[in-house]
């Protein structure tokens, strides 16, 4: 497999999620230390999605993440452009209407979700801001996103030891238990050229969200922000 390069080609990184599809949330539960876990349940208290209301979960992957919103009586629709994770999902959560696609280029009307939420996946796609447009296109008016997304820590020393982990220490824990371990050198690449919170809210904003804040998970490690579509 060619790992993907940072200016995340699609087609690259579609494929390299396809090879790593199997394991992805059991070498994602090793590496987070479990910590993914409890991310994941304040990204569904954030989302607050209720009976009847249209989610769109994008980067879902195998649709782990859109199990919250399913059990809440929402419609969640699981929206990923690996072919590989989505066929992975579609064997354990057949109900789910999984669908392929492209953030920068949704196949979604105008105006057709409550809530839009995308979890470790925004740093994938190749254009952040047009990715932003878009989920802001399809969402209703009064709708919301938020975004679940590594950021950078704000304390000193631990965002010394946290970067000293993801270049030195994740590596060699991928090779142990992940299918394709060249994935993660290049996902944790990706989390160091991240933007910090601030710099993410400020494009939230030139894509047309308003009322956008965040607030930081473990330190800073993951940040949660939030916005809203103007009514």
């Amino acid at each position: 497999m060619t790992r993907a390069s940072l200016d995340k080609q699609p087609h690259e990184v579609a494929s390299m999620f396809d090879d790593v599809a199997e394991r992805y949330d059991l070498t994602n539960d090793v590496l987070s230390l479990g910590q993914d876990r409890r991310w994941r349940k304040e990204v569904a208290k954030a989302v607050d999605a209720r009976p009847a209301q249209k989610i769109l979960d994008l980067a879902a992957g195998t649709g782990t993440s859109s199990l919250p919103f399913a059990r809440t009586g929402a419609y969640v629709v699981p929206c990923d452009f690996s072919q590989g994770m989505l066929q992975v999902g579609k064997q354990r959560q057949p109900w789910l209407p999984y669908t392929a696609g492209d953030a920068t280029r949704l196949p979604f009307k105008n105006d057709t979700f409550d809530a839009v939420t995308i979890s470790f996946g925004l740093r994938n796609v190749q254009d952040t801001d047009a990715g932003l447009r878009e989920m802001l296109r399809v969402t209703r008016p009064g709708g919301r996103i938020v975004i679940c997304e590594f950021s950078h820590p704000t304390w000193a020393p631990l965002r010394t030891v946290y970067t000293e982990y993801l270049m030195r220490a994740l590596p060699p824990v991928a090779r142990a238990v992940s299918s394709s371990p060249d994935a993660y050198v290049y996902l944790a690449e990706s989390i160091r050229a991240w933007p910090d919170q601030p710099a993410l809210a400020e494009r939230l904003g030139k894509a047309g969200w308003s009322r956008v804040a965040w607030r930081n998970l473990s330190g800073g490690i993951v940040a949660l922000h939030r916005g809203f579509k103007a009514e």
